[in-house]
């Protein structure tokens, strides 16, 4: 009888022991956890986030944004391994939802990941830094780690054209529809202006060379971009800059220290982040208005919703499991937490 309890006891002692273990895994993934790209759904009810683990959560924002919220509320309703590397980028693209990986590109159907059903649709053999899409003749943009631009015929599934031309591999690339212009940025320092009918390069901005821009401390990498019209957001090692397009000069530069990773327009305000724990609000002017605190200590991503005027947020993801969401841009409401 005392045998049988001694062992009983020590069954109990491993089973603790495995939880503790298993909880403890569990805090320090959650504790090194980066999120490194977001996407709304189509209809705007939806987020999906990638981390660096390979995983994207799709949250639920009416669930989250309901005056009966809790919790559990701000919990993913799905959370899935979608590649084997870090999620680099995130696009919805009509009922789809594509992903980046380390090698691949996956698509994702919206309506069965909301269903909480995952099926992989496609894989294509690229390395993959940043997409975006060119509507007018549904091609999907691949900047990646081979230094080229991929144009993929989303309809066949087949890339149709590589444009050549950065020495070194791509961050982030941009679409101009109605200039039918493809922009580009890299490790190289460049910013490329490509003419997507002939696939060549029109433009080529060093920005780095541009004494008001330069920042040697920080390097010559282009890790943002973004357009609105004739207008050009971009920085990285250099400071964060707007540039005039027809006359290819900066007009503005913002004062922000650390290097800016993602930089959108907004009304009449610019919402950078990059290194330090807040979303900068920039006027056009170059004038830092506001710099709104966040919950992680450097951020990565940043994304509008303007898919759904129900659930039109702000949200923001970095080195951390939380994603900070805005309903007034003038302080975070909550996080919501992988």
């Amino acid at each position: 009888f005392f045998i049988y309890l001694c062992k009983n006891h020590r069954f109990l002692v491993d089973v603790s022991l495995a939880y503790f273990s298993s909880g403890f895994i569990n805090f320090q993934l959650l504790l090194h956890m980066s999120v490194f790209s977001q996407s709304f759904s189509p209809c705007g009810r939806f987020l999906a986030a990638g981390n660096n683990y390979g995983e994207i959560a799709i949250f639920s924002l009416s669930a989250a944004l309901s005056p009966d919220a809790t919790g559990l509320s701000q919990k993913p309703v799905l959370t899935f391994t979608a590649h084997e590397g870090p999620v680099f980028s995130l696009l919805s693209a009509d009922c789809h939802l594509l992903s980046a990986g380390n090698g691949e590109i996956s698509a994702w159907s919206w309506a069965e990941l909301i269903k909480k059903v995952r099926i992989r649709l496609k894989d294509s053999f690229t390395v993959s830094a940043d997409l975006k899409q060119q509507s007018g003749d549904n091609s999907l943009i691949v900047g990646g780690g081979d230094n080229n631009i991929h144009i993929l015929d989303l309809e066949h599934g087949v890339f149709k054209s590589v444009l050549q031309g950065h020495s070194d591999y791509i961050h982030c690339v941009s679409v101009r529809e109605r200039e039918a212009e493809i922009l580009s940025g890299g490790e190289d320092g460049a910013v490329r202006i490509w003419d997507s009918r002939t696939g060549q390069c029109a433009h080529c901005i060093e920005v780095y060379k541009y004494e008001s821009c330069a920042r040697p401390q920080y390097g010559k990498w282009i890790s943002c971009l973004t357009t609105d019209s004739d207008w050009m957001l971009c920085g990285g090692g250099p400071s964060l800059s707007l540039w005039h397009l027809r006359s290819l000069s900066p007009t503005s530069i913002f004062p922000l220290t650390g290097c800016q990773r993602q930089a959108t327009f907004y009304q009449d305000m610019i919402l950078a982040v990059g290194e330090g724990p807040f979303v900068s609000h920039c006027l056009l002017g170059g004038e830092v208005k506001a710099q709104i605190p966040c919950t992680p200590q450097s951020l990565n991503t940043l994304q509008l919703n303007t898919n759904s005027t129900e659930h039109r947020v702000l949200t923001v993801g970095g080195s951390s499991d939380h994603i900070d969401v805005f309903t007034n841009l003038s302080y975070k409401a909550f996080s919501l937490r992988f």
